[in-house]
């Protein structure tokens, strides 16, 4: 896992209302959360980030296309992103992934959370 790929996905997390970064394994991985649920994920031996899909299909369809692959003891609707993926749809993918949790948060977590401005 190269530290420059770590601090690149790290500055786009880190820019979203609320997210937090622990390690909650131990062993050196980055697990980016919002209101205590996971968007984002880096681990400590497998190079690239974990992120959130919409549904399992829409990972399979990524996973297909090349986008990524299948996210080790994730559920099939995560995606693990390589640290080859373009710096523009890294951003786009981590924001999705965090838009999506963020939306299942109850309604009262979201409310504590700072606002989501969005373009």
């Amino acid at each position: 896992m190269s530290d420059a790929f770590r601090a690149q996905v790290a500055q786009i997390c880190a820019a979203l209302p609320g997210a937090e970064v622990s390690d909650p394994w131990g062993g050196g991985h980055d697990a980016w959360k919002v209101g205590s649920k996971m968007f984002a994920c880096i681990g400590a031996v497998t190079p690239g980030v974990v992120v959130k899909c919409a549904d399992a299909e829409t990972a399979q369809m990524l996973r297909e296309a090349g986008v990524g692959r299948a996210a080790p003891y994730f559920h099939k609707s995560w995606l693990l992103l390589p640290e080859t993926t373009p710096p523009t749809d890294l951003a786009a993918r981590l924001v999705l992934s965090y838009d999506l949790i963020r939306e299942k948060l109850p309604a009262g977590v979201r409310r504590a959370l700072p606002p989501r401005i969005t373009d």
